[in-house]
């Protein structure tokens, strides 16, 4: 029985014994039947600088719990019955109140007024419908685009095996597109390269001749038992492509193969990726699909061919997600390990993606991404000629005026420090200042208006207006359902 949040939503569940009160209103309640203290451990997604990052938050009281949604989106089990799932939904009106807070500065606030923006601010967020469901799979496949911000994408994820399933429905399902799309984009980097030849045993029952070894018991069988004198089952080392790994990868393939063609709800229109699989399938037609799952465990991988290692372990989840049946990739109602995605290192990576489209003349070495000095780590320090810019994104927009100012404050003091001062050039005797920028998400705009959006000409032409050299960028989101 799950209990179902959008990102950034505080909701409040009762506590209660009665399971009456759970069957008719299970939105509301929240069963707890142990006559000690109810308690609840939210998983921690990663840990930075001393910070625990927790998937979600909750208080608990005597008679209720308050699960506030976080920075993830994901399932995972809240108490040994009942799942929490945060749906990739975001509450555009935030940006509304975002925009206005940056854009009145607190000089010419009073305390008053700060208080009526917050509780306004507050109450139109929550009572609004401006409500969009981001499309994650869409986001990944922008990313993956380009191979510089493809290898940031690895700490995305979080898959706990060793808890139950949890039952759900195939379009609530965000993990499995998750990892076809990582899949497959590492399949068609290997097939730009080709793939890997290495040595790898064959069995075969050869007429008049040996080969390599003899493989006596099978001997018996299929020979001498059946009176087979002239033949002899062998086993001998070949050189070329049809080899553990490549079976093993084949394998994969199919099942994904079946998965995309069976699930329009994410490969549809902009994130059709037939093309990838066309791309993919020819250097797999003289590979078997037959593979022994075992033996891939103890391959050892060649740094040369450094896909292979990163395909083979997410093909292994594949195959452990579908249980390794492949009839699996076209049911509806499905079940699925406990997992979280982040979603703002997504939002820093679709942003990287999106700088290095719009200039294409620039490299990744030109936005310095994840820049840390002192502690702090800036999400892009940009350094081209006379561009130099501090830009921080920020996917978790707040709506209190004080928070949002202060968010503001932190990326002008990211510019004040002297080792982000001398990486763009500056000696502590130059007394210019590095433009700050802020790119933050706002509701789908057309084609035309985000066209040339992150060009470095134009990242600094909307200043925020009580700031010196402050500047933003709201960046469309894909969306589900438009």
């Amino acid at each position: 029985m799950g209990i179902f949040l959008k990102e950034h939503i505080v909701s409040t569940l009762k506590i209660t014994n009665d399971n009456n009160l759970l069957v008719l209103e299970k939105e509301k309640y929240l069963l707890h039947t142990s006559e000690e203290k109810l308690e609840i451990f939210p998983r921690i997604f990663k840990k930075e600088r001393g910070k625990d990052y927790s998937c979600f938050n909750c208080k608990i009281y005597d008679d209720e719990i308050i699960l506030n949604s976080d920075y993830f989106v994901g399932i995972d089990w809240l108490t040994n019955d009942r799942f929490i799932y945060v749906e990739p939904k975001l509450n555009f009106s935030v940006s509304t109140t975002f925009e206005k807070a940056i854009e009145d500065g607190e000089e010419n606030s009073s305390d008053q007024e700060v208080e009526t923006f917050n509780v306004e601010a507050k109450e139109k967020v929550e009572t609004e419908n401006g409500i969009g469901e981001v499309d994650v799979i869409a986001m990944l496949m922008t990313i993956i685009s380009k191979s510089e911000v493809a290898q940031e994408s690895d700490n995305l994820l979080l898959i706990d095996w060793d808890k139950p399933e949890i039952p759900i429905m195939q379009n609530q399902d965000l993990l499995t597109p998750f990892l076809v799309v990582k899949f497959l984009n590492l399949l068609q980097d290997i097939a730009r390269k080709g793939l890997k030849k290495s040595y790898y045993k064959v069995q075969e029952n050869l007429r008049n001749r040996v080969k390599g070894k003899i493989l006596v018991g099978q001997q018996i069988k299929q020979n001498v038992f059946k009176n087979r004198f002239t033949n002899t089952v062998c086993e001998y080392q070949v050189f070329g492509e049809d080899s553990v790994e490549n079976r093993f990868l084949k394998k994969v393939f199919l099942f994904c193969t079946q998965y995309v063609e069976n699930n329009e709800y994410y490969f549809k229109k902009d994130n059709d990726i037939s093309w990838m699989v066309n791309y993919i399938r020819p250097i797999f037609e003289h590979i078997s699909s037959e593979a022994d799952i075992q033996e891939v465990k103890y391959l050892k991988h060649n740094p040369f061919f450094k896909e292979y290692k990163e395909a083979i372990n997410i093909g292994q989840q594949i195959l452990k997600r579908f249980s390794y049946n492949i009839t699996k990739t076209t049911s509806e109602k499905i079940s699925t390990p406990p997992f979280w995605i982040d979603m703002p290192k997504m939002f820093e990576l679709y942003v990287y993606a999106k700088l290095l489209s719009d200039n294409p003349e620039l490299s990744s070495t030109n936005f310095n991404y994840q820049f840390a000095t002192h502690g702090n780590s800036l999400d892009f320090l940009i350094s081209i000629n006379d561009h130099n810019i501090v830009v921080d994104t920020k996917y978790k927009l707040k709506y209190n005026y004080s928070q949002i100012h202060d968010d503001i404050r932190q990326v002008a003091g990211y510019a004040r420090l002297n080792k982000v001062r001398e990486e763009v050039g500056l000696n502590k005797d130059n007394n210019e200042e590095i433009p700050c920028l802020i790119i933050y998400p706002k509701p789908i705009q057309s084609n035309a208006d985000e066209k040339g959006l992150l060009r470095i000409e134009n990242l600094l032409k909307t200043e925020i207006s009580p700031y010196h050299k402050v500047y933003k960028v709201g960046v469309s989101l894909p969306l589900l359902n438009q």
